[in-house]
């Protein structure tokens, strides 16, 4: 789950990383109201779940109220576009409005995983307030890095590390290596996959500051993070993926294609979509169902896919081990029978109970498509789109 900036932000001013005076509105008279207790000198940022903000008119800097004023008008309800939003946008339904920094520095902080090793990795650079991924293509030992071992934790030594190498020593050593021991704990006590801070600001009186933050949370612990998926802005994320997950349904991704897919099990589900792929096709989405051993559980995934628009094919793939078949195949049936699944769609079914979730099909008489094989399954539903 993706927190919005002021969400991040609070949660790490609680493990005493310093952040900006500030606070969020929905409309202009509150922003007014917010800039006046800020002295009048202020930073508008819309509050939406994409980086380049600031490139996409997101983020406004106000010298007086009625620059405020004006740049909360523009801003909230804004559709805001960015290179990574794609040209739909996300929509802004609030702002943060924080007092202006006299900056001195500005660097790079942040904590991640590591693919390599699975641990939490620290990341630092010098050269703060732009994409990381710019500075590493074009600076590369401009960035610092330090593992974080499960058994011994964030080493200071390592903190003072990271803070020699991007110039924060001297009077700032130590409150360098405080803020990002704290940033580590933030990050693993709330489950992180990314904790940022692009820029911490060294301001002109010598402090360091949060002046942007970004943080996301494993979607697999949401059960532990109740206070967090609490506050979830759905408005920010696809529509279908939501239902998805109201729906009992946790491992949805939408994608770009126009076959949907209905597979049990991580591995072959991205299988199937390798096998679309490689016979011409695109996949809509990923969905791993899982063992979904009700018929129920298959209906209400079909709705998810067969209602996406930008679906012309549905190909089914079950490998049936815990999950069985014939549930999958009555599943299916139903789902057709209620009007869904309009569709051409493609069934392939191995595994337990296969020659009764067959015979399902077969009885139906729906003009489902049957699929003996993996390739066979694939080509299918992509002549499906060709014909339809």
């Amino acid at each position: 789950m993706k927190l919005h900036e002021f969400q991040a932000k609070e949660l790490l001013s609680q493990y005493g990383i310093p952040i900006p005076q500030g606070k969020v509105a929905s409309t202009p008279d509150q922003v007014v109201d917010i800039a006046n207790e800020l002295g009048g000198k202020v930073v508008i940022k819309a509050q939406a779940h994409t980086g380049g903000r600031g490139k996409g008119g997101g983020v406004k800097i106000a010298n007086s109220i009625e620059e405020a004023r004006q740049a909360a008008i523009d801003i909230i309800g804004m559709q805001l576009i960015t290179h990574q939003t794609g040209p739909e946008g996300l929509p802004v339904h609030s702002v943060l409005v924080e007092e202006q920094i006299e900056i001195e520095r500005e660097l790079y902080l942040s904590v991640a995983i590591d693919n390599s090793s699975g641990m939490p990795i620290v990341i630092a650079s010098a050269s703060g307030g732009m994409d990381i991924e710019e500075v590493a293509e074009n600076n590369p030992e401009a960035i610092q890095n330090e593992l974080v071992h499960p058994e011994c934790g964030f080493q200071a030594f390592q903190g003072r590390t990271i803070a020699f190498k991007t110039g924060l020593d001297g009077d700032l050593l130590r409150p360098t290596t405080e803020l990002i021991s704290n940033l580590v704990s933030a990050f693993e006590d709330n489950d992180g996959t990314i904790a940022e801070i692009n820029p911490l600001v060294v301001t002109k009186d010598g402090q360091l500051i949060a002046a942007d933050a970004k943080f996301s949370t494993d979607d697999n612990a949401d059960f532990r993070l109740k206070e967090l998926i609490e506050n979830r802005d759905t408005s920010q994320e696809d529509p279908r993926e939501v239902e998805a997950r109201e729906s009992g349904i946790d491992n949805y991704v939408k994608l770009d294609g126009n076959i949907g897919c209905l597979v049990n099990g991580a591995g072959l589900a991205m299988a199937t979509m390798d096998a679309i792929k490689f016979e011409g096709g695109d996949p809509a989405n990923f969905l791993d169902i899982g063992t979904a051993n009700s018929a129920d559980a298959v209906i209400a995934a079909l709705k998810i896919i067969s209602e996406d628009p930008d679906v012309e094919a549905v190909l089914v793939n079950i490998f049936g081990g815990l999950a069985r078949t014939d549930i999958i195949a009555d599943g299916v049936v139903q789902a057709k029978s209620i009007g869904l699944l309009k569709q051409p769609t493609v069934i392939r079914l191995a595994g337990t109970n296969v020659e009764e979730g067959l015979q399902i099909l077969e009885d139906s008489g729906l003009g489902l498509i049957r699929a003996d094989g993996f390739a066979e399954a694939a080509q299918k539903a992509v002549q499906a789109v060709k014909n339809n």
